[in-house]
């Protein structure tokens, strides 16, 4: 993580805190894709490894760092998705039950985490129903070092998760923070960028897509279950909203996670992308020697680089 210690032209502040211590698919089928590599002779389902045992212990101390630092009582909250998420909210149950914090209500970013703030008696609010929301925490599967740009939603939807729901509570917030180990900050990133998109004309969308790409990545429609298949099998996934969902699949680094976001607004039929860019947001990155915390420069800062 040296490269953190060298990016303050890119955060705003930049402390070292110190506690005790792929998705792997091919693209739409079509014959320019011949001078491809083939990634997955098996057409294995799409891979996510959210965290190991030892990162599991790291994430641990993101997400108390992350209720002790940000959250007070009285604040609603938007509660994340994901490992570190889960443990967040557990820690912010306990300290409901100790009396550390009061008057908190949670707004859930999916049907998992509505679950786990219900066992840990946490109250609950629906994001339509809710005038602001003060602070939101969540996982990542990626940030890109230096701007905080991070891609939520590879992993598999579970029942009526919404990558929606999620980014629209996220982007709702007053102040995001992301919880991640150190292997999810890094520039030149890898991977895919899911791509929510109109379910009738989605094959007319994935080409379109596929065009603005071309070289550099793959498009794959996600199934809902058994084997991945560039046209989503036998059972493509639609999303409780209607939606189709495609993997954008790179196969070069993402240069830039701003523009490949950019790009994809314009085309006529995506309706929401797995991209998200908030500002103010921190990054609470795990590593077995501690927490590195990075904020963001302000939106006018970032365009004045």
């Amino acid at each position: 993580m040296a490269s953190l210690l060298s990016s303050s032209a890119s955060s705003t502040s930049l402390k070292l805190l110190h506690f005790p211590s792929a998705f792997e698919f091919d693209g739409i089928g079509s014959s320019r894709r011949r001078r491809r590599r083939r990634r997955d002779k098996n057409n294995s389902l799409l891979k996510v490894t959210r965290s190991s045992l030892a990162d599991a212990s790291t994430l641990l101390l993101a997400a108390h760092h992350t209720v002790d630092r940000y959250i007070r009582s009285g604040m609603v909250i938007g509660l994340g998705s994901g490992c570190a998420s889960g443990m967040a909210i557990q820690y912010m149950g306990q300290q409901l039950r100790a009396g550390g914090l009061k008057d908190i209500v949670g707004v859930p970013t999916s049907v998992g985490s509505a679950s786990e703030a219900a066992k840990a008696g946490i109250p609950l609010n629906q994001y339509q129903d809710c005038s602001q929301i003060d602070f939101a925490f969540d996982d990542a599967d990626i940030i890109e070092e230096g701007t905080l740009v991070a891609v939520i939603g590879r992993r598999r939807l579970q029942g009526e998760e919404s990558i929606l729901q999620e980014k629209s509570v996220l982007n709702a917030a007053n102040k995001l923070a992301f919880m991640i180990t150190e292997s999810q900050y890094k520039g030149g990133l890898d991977g895919a960028v899911p791509v929510l998109v109109q379910s009738l004309n989605w094959m007319e969308i994935a080409e379109k897509i596929d065009d603005l790409f071309l070289g550099d990545a793959e498009v794959w429609r996600r199934p809902s279950i058994g084997q991945a298949d560039p046209l989503g099998g036998n059972n493509p996934l639609v999303t409780k909203e209607g939606h189709n969902v495609l993997d954008l699949i790179f196969t070069s680094p993402i240069l830039s996670l701003a523009e490949v976001a950019k790009g994809l607004d314009k085309v006529d039929g995506v309706v929401d992308h797995g991209v998200i860019s908030k500002f103010p947001c921190t990054a609470v990155i795990a590593s077995e020697d501690g927490l590195q915390i990075v904020d963001s420069l302000p939106r006018n800062a970032m365009e004045a680089l």
